[in-house]
């Protein structure tokens, strides 16, 4: 048994020593990465500006749409209103 161990650890070593063996050339460091062009820059702030003014647009279609509501709402009141004292109450006829 003792010799069973031994032999498994002498080749534990010697598969570890094989596996740090340094390479046959050394590894080339990573290119820096380029800068962004400008005009990709330009591009993505053209796109952002776009962005915003459709998100405004939309925000002013949005206000309108409320307001006109609103506008359309109290038209309505005073029209129930009117209508309503147009009603006459009829006394019952005769018993």
């Amino acid at each position: 048994m003792n010799k069973l161990l031994a032999t498994l650890i002498a080749g534990f070593f010697a598969a570890g020593a094989f596996a740090q063996a340094t390479p046959a050339k050394p590894a080339t460091p990573a290119v820096a990465a380029t800068p962004a062009a400008p005009a990709q820059a330009d591009a993505k702030a053209e796109v952002k500006a776009d962005a915003k003014a459709a998100k405004e647009e939309k925000k002013a279609q949005k206000k309108a749409a409320k307001e006109a509501k609103k506008d359309a709402k109290a038209d309505a009141k005073p029209e129930v209103k009117a209508e309503g004292a147009k009603v006459e109450k009829k006394a019952p006829e005769g018993k």
